[in-house]
């Protein structure tokens, strides 16, 4: 007789009642992984991925779902998924008070006292979940207790109860995801609309394929954890600086198991750091060639992962497919990057941004400012980088970010002692996760800096030919200004851009352009507006 029921939400990567949705590749890795033991194991396990609907019909869909069943569960990292994972979760504790309910992810991880305080949830797994949440469900399933099994957080007597560490794993302990729980149909539906260039998180269309032509794509975990020890980031505190791999054969034959069932043209990596061992991708990128398998593919890699790696394994990279290499770049100073602790310094990334560029590949760098402690020069310098980078690697997309502060992190304690005031509630978690878009510590980065950061989104916006569809007088004037580092005409050339901009817009009506990629997988500057945003901005903050 079959298993009981689990039902698993993975909730809304972003609000889009605020603008367009998720991009259709953004498959629910996080419940196909954990969901695979219990599947193997008889379970009935229904997988409701909340991007694929409005909030009301994907809460909808659980709150049936979990009639009869055994076990809800729900993820979510830091942004909106914590605001939509709060709200299903509070819909089905009141239809079904008595069912057992978890919650793991990144956010939860660091906070589980938020989210244990809010009586939703019965535990809470801490870090790598596979292995807890199988031991979990047949506790759940037994009726047995909790408290021996290790990697979970649960509630006694008003606060967070911890039971013993769990150890990261290696691939030979854990399953490959359950891709059969999910229909692959309404993703490349959502992909195959002729207005997805604009959806949330959609990554550019590879250039063979051609410009704003719709693509399907699939999203990938091929790695657990991360050893850099990044003092911005969460993920030393929950993954213990430890990294676990797939082997490049396993993953190999996934992919070509998947293709072959599912006929993609990308594949988006997101793993946290997927260029950690040469050895691997080497493997990984030659497999590829190898089995004559494909597709076009995209991964986060370190600075000096690229530039530890040897010439030969770098041309196989861009020659299986790679063409976009995402680059966490964080810093424009060796002070800074000293702070930060990755091992990269003077003109590092803009090295590794060359190194992409002369095979092809776009490197997708992100910028930092604003950390606790962090001086307007020490700002300055790193929008400079960044600038520095745009001239020397014509195929880059560099930005920069606004510093958010993240609990579980070293800088998190920094900042609050600063006087940081963080959220409160859950939902106003959920609120600061689209950091890229504006401060979620306001008054940290000083008015110059401000605008010299605008006046550089300006620019390149321009320069890439992203505001009108093509390069003339002003997109060459931007890339000139780029190039000498002149930003002394840039509000006033900003301002009469957006006067001339609407102008020709209204004697030559043209169409709507592809969603800007200054800022690369993200929404920051949509279309032709961008540029005419950043002029709006400037003549905001030059009038205040």
């Amino acid at each position: 007789m079959s298993k009981k029921k689990i039902v698993l939400y993975q909730p809304q990567q972003v609000d889009a009642s605020i603008g367009p949705p998720a991009s259709g590749d953004m498959l629910p890795l996080e419940m196909l992984t954990i969901g695979a033991f219990p599947d193997r194991e008889g379970y009935q396990v229904v997988i409701v991925d909340g991007s694929l609907y409005t909030p009301e019909e994907a809460h909808r869909r659980v709150v049936e779902a979990c009639e009869g069943a055994l076990l809800y569960a729900t993820t979510g990292i830091l942004g909106y998924m914590v605001t939509d994972g709060f709200a299903c979760s509070t819909k089905v504790k009141a239809r079904h008070p008595r069912l057992p309910m978890v919650i793991g992810g990144w956010f939860a991880s660091v906070r589980p006292e938020l989210q244990l305080a809010t009586g939703l949830y019965d535990a809470v797994v801490l870090g790598q979940g596979e292995l807890a949440f199988r031991e979990l469900v047949e506790a759940i399933a037994a009726g047995a207790s909790l408290e021996t099994i290790p990697g979970l957080a649960l509630w006694r007597d008003q606060q967070v109860l911890r039971t013993e560490k769990r150890a990261v794993v290696g691939w030979d302990k854990v399953l490959n995801c359950a891709w059969h729980l999910i229909d692959i149909e309404p993703y490349r539906a959502r992909q195959a609309q002729s207005d997805s260039h604009k959806h949330i998180l959609r990554m550019p269309t590879p250039p063979a394929i051609g410009a704003r032509k719709p693509y399907f794509g699939i999203t990938y975990f091929s790695s657990y954890g991360c050893p850099e020890p990044c003092t911005f980031c969460c993920s030393p505190i929950v993954t213990d600086r430890r990294w676990k791999a797939m082997p490049a054969e396993r993953m190999l034959d996934d992919l070509a198991a998947l293709q072959e069932r599912w006929g993609f043209d990308t594949v988006r990596f997101h793993d946290a750091n997927f260029g950690v061992m040469q050895k691997r991708t080497k493997e990984f990128a030659e497999g590829l060639l190898a089995r004559g398998l494909k597709f076009w593919w995209n991964a986060f890699i370190e600075t000096h992962s690229i530039l530890s790696y040897k010439s030969e394994v770098l041309d196989a990279m861009a020659q299986s497919g790679l063409y976009v290499a995402e680059i966490g770049a964080e810093a424009g100073t060796n002070e800074m990057m000293k702070k930060i602790g990755k091992p990269i310094k003077d003109d590092d990334n803009i090295a590794a941004a060359v190194e992409m560029d002369k095979r092809g590949v776009c490197a997708s760098v992100t910028y930092i400012i604003g950390y606790p402690g962090e001086q307007a020069d020490s700002m300055i310098a790193t929008i400079d980088q960044c600038r520095r980078l745009h001239v020397a690697a014509p195929l880059a997309r560099p930005t920069v970010w606004p510093y958010r502060p993240i609990p579980g992190t070293v800088m998190w304690d920094q900042a609050i002692s600063l006087g940081y005031q963080p959220p409160r509630s859950l939902p106003e978690w959920g609120s600061i996760g689209e950091y890229h878009l504006e401060e979620t510590w306001p008054g940290k980065i000083p008015p110059e800096v401000a605008l010299r950061r605008k006046l550089y989104q300006h620019y390149v916006t321009l320069s890439y030919g992203l505001a009108r569809g093509k390069v003339g007088f002003w997109e060459k004037r931007a890339e000139s200004r780029l190039r000498d580092n002149n930003w002394s005409l840039g509000v006033l050339e900003a301002r009469a851009f957006e006067v001339y901009n609407r102008i020709e817009r209204k004697l030559f009506p043209r169409p709507e352009l592809s969603r800007s990629w200054v800022d690369p997988g993200h929404k920051t500057g949509t279309g032709g507006n961008s540029a005419s945003r950043s002029s709006k901005a400037m003549t905001n903050t030059t009038a205040g």
